[in-house]
């Protein structure tokens, strides 16, 4: 499976992730075949490499013709033209998801639906190669998984086709919600709509680079000079360490909180809530609070896109005054269900394998609870006789 990291140290553009995948070794001629299905003209894609602050980068220009229209579009107009595109593997999909994700950040900020957004500079045809672009360009490099680096917001302010605005935009700030973001010395605007709307929706995550054996690197050139480092996006294509004995890493953030006026059947409530909001673990310890008040810790682990969700139902169930969250780094064993027969009716088992080895063999709870209860038996003789199942296979 090949993964790609996204470090948006300088911030991130359509243009610069475009530029980027070009730069790792993506063809030219294969992305300019696969726009050419798109039923849009009066442009052409221009590649040249470039220096910058003494990197070498790849820039990749969409040069509108002379004297070419190029109108303001709807949504629904937008989603035709790819619809109508011959694109590979994903990219329509990715590329429908960006622009739907986009949509939905303007009409949020200018008060109004996605249908009725009327896009400028999101929407031109310069915007639309950029998008189309980058989907079609992860899926000419197999790319399945992707991640980034927390993005760069910059300062100052921008001329708009709505005016003159601050930075980060406000449909920058919208798409944003939820997903760290880090200071930066630079000024100017770091972080476009078309980028951040490209890596929110097509991202597992934002956080730091993970183990991983590097295949290309390739470094996409900005506009602007940068003043304090060089204005590039750098992409990293390869695979994740460990990949090919299916060993598997990811970054999730961590809740918690203090309680000491709660009841049991409350935390077990709040402990239910958690879980169907998205979390994927839930537990509670025993804590002695100030001035010795016996109380408990309760907390959950969360991926990015159900943090919202999980800290929300965390204030709702309790009556904290106050969540901790903060980003922890996994290692999981490579999963996968196995079904054996008992006489008690088949059971599945949940195996974990580390380097290709098997280091654990659990019969699922919910499959032998259900089992005993039909059968009339004690769990435990269920769950022994799925594990002796188990062990019994050839």
């Amino acid at each position: 499976m090949r993964y790609l990291y996204v470090d948006a140290y300088s911030g991130v553009s359509g243009d610069m992730l475009l530029g980027a995948l070009l730069d790792a070794n993506l063809a030219a001629a294969d992305l300019r075949r696969a726009l050419a299905g798109m039923p849009v003209e009066g442009y052409a894609l221009e590649v040249r490499r470039e220096r910058k602050g003494g990197l070498a980068a790849t820039r990749a220009t969409v040069r509108l013709d002379e004297g070419a229209a190029q109108p303001p579009r709807h949504l629904s107009e937008i989603e035709r033209i790819i619809s109508a595109a011959d694109l590979p593997g994903r990219a329509a999909e990715w590329a429908l998801a960006v622009f739907r994700r986009l949509a939905e950040a303007e009409a949020k900020v200018h008060g109004t639906s996605p249908e009725k957004v009327h896009f400028h500079e999101v929407g031109a045809v310069d915007a639309i190669v950029d998008i189309v672009g980058v989907c079609a360009g992860l899926a000419l490099l197999g790319v399945e998984r992707l991640t980034s680096s927390p993005l760069p917001m910059g300062s100052g302010y921008v001329e708009t086709a709505h005016g003159r605005l601050p930075v980060p935009v406000p449909a920058v700030v919208e798409l944003l919600r939820g997903i760290p973001t880090r200071p930066c010395e630079e000024e100017g605007e770091l972080t476009t709509p078309t980028g951040a709307a490209i890596l929110v929706t097509l991202a597992e995550g934002f956080g730091p680079m993970p183990s991983m054996v590097t295949e290309a690197v390739g470094y996409g050139a900005g506009l602007r000079e940068g003043k304090r480092v060089p204005n590039c996006l750098r992409v990293v294509l390869g695979r994740l360490c460990d990949e090919g004995d299916e060993a598997e890493a990811d970054t999730v953030w961590l809740l918690e909180t203090n309680v000491d006026d709660a009841t049991g059947e409350t935390l077990g409530a709040a402990s239910g809530a958690l879980l169907a909001a998205g979390a994927l673990d839930v537990w509670l310890v025993p804590a002695t609070m100030k001035k010795g008040r016996p109380g408990v810790v309760l907390a959950c682990l969360a991926q990015e896109g159900a943090l919202g969700a999980v800290e929300d139902a965390m204030f709702r169930e309790t009556t904290t005054f106050g969540v901790r969250r903060r980003r922890v780094q996994r290692s999981k064993l490579a999963r996968e269900h196995v079904t054996v027969q008992t006489r008690y009716g088949a059971v599945r088992v949940k195996v974990g394998r580390r380097g290709g080895e098997v280091t654990t063999a659990l019969p699922e709870y919910e499959d032998c609870r259900r089992r005993a209860e039909a059968c009339g038996v004690a769990f435990r003789e269920v769950y022994e006789a799925a594990l002796a199942a188990y062990r019994a296979r050839p």
